[in-house]
């Protein structure tokens, strides 16, 4: 075993990948630069004076070196698109969400899109241009799946998984969790560093996973927020309030499967997302439980999300804007206090 942050994990998981397979190639903006910081957040550095043809700089043009990498991958190549910032992935949306997401089905499965992009988003100090929380936008997009690793070891093996997926793998990272350090190091970053074992693995891209167990009410969320909900459960455990946290990890598809046995033992919810709270996952969420477990509700699902605004600037303004977790215990607490011995009773 060995601790490594999530830039190192998953600076190893390319490494590796990219000796195991020879069609495997990294493409983006500043990915290679000798000297450089590897990338906006050091995950590639380094990697150009080991795989020297494999590492492709390219111009400020998302759109093209999406292009690139989608026709790579039709080709039969493994491209890993790194985008400098999540917001960036507008500039690259026809490739994405036309072509990438739609080939395979379009062709009756005979021609495969095995791509991996890789995606910094959440508010860190940048403006509303280079913060937002982009979930949302291709959670809904038939034929990409969508994942969010919380922690060092997922985000290693949802890497090496969705580098051998034969469908488009969108993989957001959040900034304040990479534990880059020196010129890159963020401030007020959270740690999620793991223990990576030296063999081979990889985690699924479908799966959640209970990180706290409880029995009085079910808190879910991915990436910062995870985080959140696991410093509000250990608040709540004090109080006599036992909060199941659930990283939801896999964004699309969603496992409900895990989530539906944590909301029948339960029959509380509580989902956390960095994102403004209209139109975001946190509402398809809501809707998938109440279609599936309405039956083991005893209470409506609760939400804990950014308002429907830019992200401020300003960092008080940021740290305000942004769930935390006092808004996270608040909802908690809401939904278990007022039930006298916290009793079930169903939802009518």
């Amino acid at each position: 075993m060995k601790r490594l942050g999530i830039a190192e994990a998953l600076r190893e998981a390319i490494m590796e990948e990219m000796e195991r397979d020879a069609h495997v190639f990294c493409i983006g903006e500043d990915i290679a630069v000798p000297g450089g910081w590897g990338g906006a957040f050091t995950v590639t550095l380094g990697l150009e004076k080991k795989f020297p043809d494999r590492m492709i700089d390219v111009p400020i043009a998302e759109l093209g070196f999406f292009g690139v990498a989608v026709g790579a991958a039709l080709m039969g190549m493994r491209p890993i698109v790194d985008v400098q910032y999540g917001d960036f992935l507008f500039l690259a949306s026809d490739q994405i969400i036309n072509n990438a997401a739609k080939l395979r089905y379009m062709s009756g499965g005979t021609a495969k899109v095995p791509l991996v992009m890789r995606a910094p988003i959440g508010a860190t100090g940048r403006g509303a241009q280079h913060a937002q929380s982009m979930e949302r936008f291709f959670t809904g997009v038939p034929g990409l799946k969508v994942v969010a690793p919380s922690n060092a070891y997922d985000a290693k093996g949802m890497l090496k998984a969705a580098v051998r997926d034969d469908n488009p793998v969108l993989i957001f990272e959040h900034k304040l969790l990479y534990g880059s350090r020196g010129a890159r190091a963020e401030p007020g970053a959270t740690d999620a560093t793991s223990d990576i074992p030296e063999h081979d693995y990889t985690v699924p891209l479908d799966k959640a996973a209970v990180r706290r167990e409880g029995s009085h009410v079910t808190i879910l969320a991915w990436l910062l927020m995870l985080h959140h909900a696991l410093a509000a459960a250990h608040t709540l455990a004090t109080e006599g309030i036992q909060a199941e946290v659930l990283d939801v990890r896999s964004l699309a598809p969603l496992d409900y499967e895990t989530i539906g046995a944590s909301v029948r033992k339960t029959g509380r919810v509580v989902i956390v997302e960095e994102g403004p709270k209209t139109g975001g996952v946190s509402a398809e969420l809501a809707a998938g439980i109440m279609e599936r477990f309405s039956e083991s509700l005893v209470a409506p699902v609760t939400r804990v999300a950014s308002p429907d605004i830019p992200v401020p600037f300003s960092p008080i303004l940021e740290n305000t804007y942004r769930p935390d977790v006092p808004r996270i215990l608040a909802a908690a607490r809401q939904l278990t206090l007022p039930c006298a011995g916290l009793e079930r009773s169903p939802l009518r």
